[in-house]
């Protein structure tokens, strides 16, 4: 599967490149992020080298690594403010994550996307989707659940599997 441009009412999902390390270096850049995830933030660097390795794909058969970066379309202020990404499976599954560097928090941003994103997946006949979300994040639950996703009692890694529901379409 190859990510394609994704258009959200306030938001272009654009397929990630390595010319988008600089920017979303900064945008990534605070260590708030990882709070709940671990480590450091990466500098444009380290980006570069993750967004190539990214980019040339999983070394599983029948697994496509689906990244995107989130530009707002706000006029001049018009930038890069996140990521969005999907592993899927041959088995018509797929794993979704989502980061939303801190200034643009709090603006729904994160739904928007990720409901865009589970949209584009079910359009290619993904049928469950899911994404795992750290029992004390908050506000990841809330974009899990505002993609269509419900909590499961399965934990992996500490974190709470979230995952779509039989017969919705996603």
């Amino acid at each position: 599967m190859i990510p394609t441009e994704i258009r959200t009412a306030r938001l272009d999902l654009l397929p990630l490149r390595v010319g988008h390390a600089e920017e979303m270096a900064a945008v990534l850049g605070d260590p708030a992020l990882h709070t709940f995830i671990g480590g450091a933030p990466d500098d444009a660097d380290a980006l570069r080298a993750r967004y190539r390795r990214m980019l040339a794909g999983s070394p599983e058969p029948g697994v496509s690594w689906c990244n995107w970066v989130l530009k707002l379309r706000d006029g001049e202020r018009a930038c890069l403010i996140g990521t969005v990404q999907a592993t899927v499976g041959a088995d018509g599954s797929a794993e979704i994550a989502w980061v939303v560097g801190t200034p643009w928090q709090g603006h729904g941003f994160a739904s928007e996307a990720a409901r865009g994103l589970v949209a584009w997946l079910a359009e290619r006949s993904v049928r469950t989707v899911v994404a795992h979300v750290h029992p004390g994040h908050a506000a990841s639950a809330a974009v899990a659940r505002a993609a269509g996703l419900a909590a499961t009692d399965v934990v992996q890694d500490g974190e709470v599997r979230w995952q779509s529901a039989p017969g919705r379409g996603q």
